[in-house]
């Protein structure tokens, strides 16, 4: 019998453990066996934690005294809850991303610990359909079929405008895999956001669907995990973490809306399901098949490299068409009190006596307070960065929270020298006051996280949306995506700048994608669809390429400035931020980390060659531009290379060896989507 088991345990140290399975280890059931891919319950240190079994060995390892052995308290599973592939993707999680292998077999694994009753689909999988498919959908299809049958190439992109049917080629995709008796993970940004997508997937598969999602339970989630592990479900729908799902045989992973930064993990390990999606594809040799309408930079780059396949969908079906935008500059009206311009009121209450619904979006993720030159227009920039400052009412003065330089608070414009000069912005809440005073005939709901109470409001004021019950919807980002409402008519964006005033470079980006997606809401089913964008600077590349549709020209214009800057995907990145419950102790823990940091990677340059071309940079240490959370002052250090391996090798070595002030924590992210 395999009495020693080698355990990973979900904390930051880069070992397993080894514990002996003895007379005294519960087992579940009335089942003796283990094998790896089993959960156990041990002692670690003083407490009781899960751990997760990866080998078992019938001699304990060499060099470990057998009374220092302690014994298994309980074997939880019956069968196995992960696979050996899993390991190893563990493994390749662990050393991309710095983090131990339990916390990266923890992130994968579902933390239930019984099954339970589970949502579960009963209907049968429809027949295979061949719906009535564009020449363009056919095309694509056609050829991510043959490309899949040749192997000639793993990754692809379906490039569409909003509308064209991206989704109805990724079921076609699904479908063929799974009469070829192979699996899927369809992966999108949000559960509860792209909420049709999940009801087309559960309709066309049925019972051989499964959803996984953080709104589940534990033991839920467990339960759906146990029917793929199975074979019961073969089609596996989720957000981020589905792309650990244990399908077994697995064909393709598609990646909807690539784009979305919620693929990104904001906790150890910090993955990306994109490139973990990469990995796994690749070790597999199966493919990837991505699609957006507003691409990454990162994946557009890619595209023109070659690395990835592109396959465009240009036409939109359902009988709509690219609606109409119009653009009112704020800066040319005398409305500052106001977040509703006269000429988006006239529309909303055409639309309303035609019958017919509006949606306003506010991109409220964005900093309130930037400063702005009332009479010209001009706005404070970092000089070394060309990112937006960021004003400190505490000290009055404007940072860059990428290398530190700041200015005093200017008395007047900086560039014609008025008095007229101040810090701009508004929430949902004074514009939700706002429309239920001018328009109130009108239905209104408000959808953005301080407004849902529940995990069911946010479907429910959709459908009462879909319905036709609610006149003007207004919202964040959780309504620019993933959504189809047939008697929509009007998109009026509030503030399209406030975006652009995050202190990121990724901030033009976000800015575009979002117009360019909540501008899709409009139009999609019939071709008098209309988009009011309000703006202090309709003039700036993000909101110029967007309100005119030029997709190319964004792309391009944005791929030149990130390469001018040197920032992705022309360089690599990897970011650590010291926080601590005082504020001096994170400070002097990222200065002192910087000079070890410094001299790490003077030593992995001298160990390995340096190409042609190679350069790099170390970025601060500065202030988070959140500074504090959760009650935690911020401080990061960001490390930037032309390629990743020599910065990676030295916070590889620096996170081994360097022992931090006590009192404060260290978070390591390879390829921040975020440097907030």
């Amino acid at each position: 019998m395999n009495r020693y088991a080698q355990i990973l345990v979900n904390v930051p140290v880069c070992q397993s453990f080894t514990y002996e399975i003895t007379e005294k280890t519960k087992m579940p059931g009335d089942s003796s066996l283990v094998v790896p891919g089993m959960r156990a319950e041990v002692m670690f240190g003083s407490r009781k934690v899960i751990g997760f079994i990866i080998d078992l060995n019938d001699k304990a390892p060499d060099g470990i005294p057998l009374e220092k052995i302690k014994y298994v308290l309980r074997i939880i599973d019956e069968e196995p809850v992960f696979t050996r592939e899993l390991i190893e993707l563990s493994k390749n999680i662990s050393r991309y991303y710095l983090c131990s292998q339990g916390e990266a077999l923890s992130a994968m694994v579902p933390s239930g610990k019984r099954e339970s009753g589970t949502s579960s689909f009963i209907e049968e999988p429809s027949d295979y359909v061949k719906n009535d498919l564009s020449e363009e959908q056919k095309d694509a299809v056609k050829k991510i079929i043959q490309s899949v049958d040749t192997k000639k190439t793993l990754f692809h992109y379906l490039y569409g405008t909003t509308g064209s049917g991206k989704t109805e080629v990724f079921l076609q995709i699904a479908q063929h895999m799974l009469s070829q008796g192979k699996g899927v993970i369809y992966l999108v940004p949000e559960i509860g956001l792209t909420h049709q997508v999940v009801e087309e997937v559960k309709e066309r598969f049925g019972n051989t669907a499964a959803v996984l999602h953080s709104g589940l339970t534990g033991s839920k989630k467990l339960a759906e995990w146990k029917r793929i592990i199975k074979n019961e479900a073969r089609v596996v729908i989720g957000a981020r973490s589905a792309v650990f799902a244990p399908v077994s045989n697995l064909g393709v992973i598609i990646l909807d809306e690539e784009h979305d930064t919620s693929y990104k993990s904001g906790n150890t390990p910090r993955y990306h399901a994109r490139q973990t999606a990469m990995m796994r594809c690749s070790k597999l040799k199966i493919p990837l098949i991505m699609g957006s309408a507003t691409p990454s930079v990162e994946a557009w780059q890619l595209m023109n490299d070659g690395i990835i396949e592109k396959l465009c969908l240009t036409k939109r079906l359902s009988g709509g068409k690219p609606p109409e935008i119009e653009v009112v500059n704020l800066s040319c009206t005398k409305e500052d009190c106001s977040s509703i311009s006269k000429t988006l009121e006239k529309q909303i209450r055409e639309v309303h006596a035609q019958g017919r619904q509006t949606i306003l979006f506010l991109n409220r993720r964005g900093f309130t307070h930037f400063f702005k030159c009332s009479s010209c227009g001009f706005e404070l920039t970092c000089k070394n960065c060309s990112v937006s400052l960021t004003y400190h009412a505490s000290d009055k003065r404007l940072r860059c929270h990428y290398c530190g330089y700041s200015i005093t608070q200017p008395s007047t414009c900086p560039e014609c020298g008025s008095l007229d000069i101040g810090y701009f912005g508004f929430g949902t809440e004074f514009i939700e006051s706002e429309v239920k005073a001018k328009f109130p005939d009108c239905t209104v709901e408000r959808i953005d996280t301080d407004s849902l109470d529940n995990r069911d409001a946010l479907e429910e004021r959709l459908e009462k949306f879909r319905q036709g019950k609610t006149d003007i919807l207004l919202g964040t980002q959780m309504i620019a995506k993933g959504l189809n409402f047939p008697n929509l008519k009007l998109v009026g964006v509030i503030l399209a700048d406030t975006g652009l005033h995050l202190p990121d470079f990724r901030a033009a980006e976000r800015t575009f994608s979002l117009l360019v997606q909540v501008a899709g809401r409009a139009g999609r089913f019939f071709p008098d669809g209309k988009v009011i964008v309000q703006s202090f600077y309709p003039d700036r590349p993000a909101i110029k390429f967007a309100c005119t549709n030029d997709i190319q020209g964004f792309y391009d214009y944005e791929t030149e400035q990130r390469k001018l800057l040197f920032f992705p995907p022309f360089s690599r990145l990897i970011r650590l931020v010291f926080r601590s419950a005082q504020k001096q102790l994170s400070e002097q823990a990222s200065s002192s980390a910087y000079e070890v940091l410094e001299k790490e990677l003077i030593q992995v340059k001298q160990k390995t060659p340096i190409e042609n071309g190679y350069y790099d940079e170390i970025l601060g240490p500065s202030e988070c531009p959140l500074a504090m959370i959760a009650a935690n002052y911020r401080f990061q250090i960001v490390l930037r290379a032309t390629t990743i391996q020599h910065i990676h090798s030295a916070v590889h070595r620096f996170i081994n060896f360097y022992k931090p002030l006590s009192g404060v924590y260290i978070e390591v992210d390879v390829d921040p989507v975020s440097l907030l």
